[in-house]
């Protein structure tokens, strides 16, 4: 028999759900279904809402508990990112309030100036929360890109070792971590009325500023340098090391390709191979 969940949440989850919000129904499945997350827009007697759940192996939702529990305030207190209502980390599930707007992403806003100049307000006030220099981070992120090698992939015999080369060779140094988003794109932005919101979680961690720079470098800044100048309008100076950044787009791509295949992304697993031949021609 089907709940009132349509069966994405556990006994357990479901009834987490019910304790906290009396009398709540499912109003959207907001779900992508490419992993076993679980998005739900619900509703109780009062408010809607947004129901976020997992299986025992998912790590997202863990991390977007963090997220919520830590530097994310910043923008909650000002209605620019939802505000968490309530979490079960043994259940791997939160519930958040519900923000209105629109996705950015395939509308008019997601090439409008404006939108990259409040996207680079943002995501300064998130940066600037805390700043901690870390002597391993390179390390282990460049042996975390490697194992992606390791994994089933459709990665070319000549890029991957072209990407062995080049990450093999590379000496880290110490960087400056931050609170990072870690998916900083217009399909994890909301539009309302002309205010510029946030949502998604899931993939943050303390890194290297730029990191959250990725995203936008491969897809909408490629080939419209005026949207990259208005971030920065709204950001401050551009302060990535070329070095450092490279080694960041070529470690992106090969995560990018190799997930996207696991998954069954493909338009995402071709986007992957583009950034890689992209990030590849820059050490030519």
């Amino acid at each position: 028999m089907e709940t009132w969940h349509r069966n994405r949440l556990s006994a357990r989850q479901a009834e987490l759900v019910e304790s906290w919000l009396p009398g709540v129904r499912l109003v959207t499945d907001l779900s992508w279904n490419l992993l076993d997350t679980a998005v739900l827009e619900v509703v109780d007697a009062h408010r809607r809402y947004v129901v976020k759940a997992a299986g025992p192996s998912n790590h997202h939702i863990g991390r977007e508990i963090d997220a919520h529990e830590s530097w994310v305030r910043v923008w909650a207190l000002q209605n620019r990112a939802p505000k968490l209502v309530q979490s079960d980390r043994s259940e791997n599930i939160l519930v958040t309030e519900y923000l209105d707007g629109s996705l950015v992403e395939g509308t008019a806003a997601e090439y409008d100036p404006e939108t990259y100049r409040q996207a680079g307000h943002l995501l300064r006030i998130f940066h600037e929360q805390t700043a901690r220099t870390d002597v391993d981070y390179e390390v282990r992120a460049t042996a975390k890109e490697l194992s992606w090698l390791e994994k089933p992939h459709r990665i070319s015999k000549s890029h991957v070792a072209r990407v062995r080369a080049i990450l093999d060779g590379y000496r880290p140094k110490p960087v400056v971590l931050v609170p990072t988003h870690g998916d900083w794109q217009p399909r994890n932005w909301l539009m309302d009325g002309s205010e510029l919101r946030v949502i998604d979680f899931g993939r943050f961690e303390l890194r290297p500023a730029a990191t959250d720079l990725c995203r936008l470098a491969v897809q909408q800044w490629r080939s419209r340098s005026y949207l990259e100048a208005a971030f920065f309008e709204g950001y401050g100076p551009d302060s990535r090391d070329s070095e450092l950044w490279n080694v960041t787009l070529l470690r992106e791509a090969v995560s990018t390709a190799a997930w996207a295949y696991q998954v069954g992304d493909h338009k995402f697993e071709a986007q992957g191979h583009r950034m890689l031949r992209d990030a590849l021609a820059n050490f030519s």
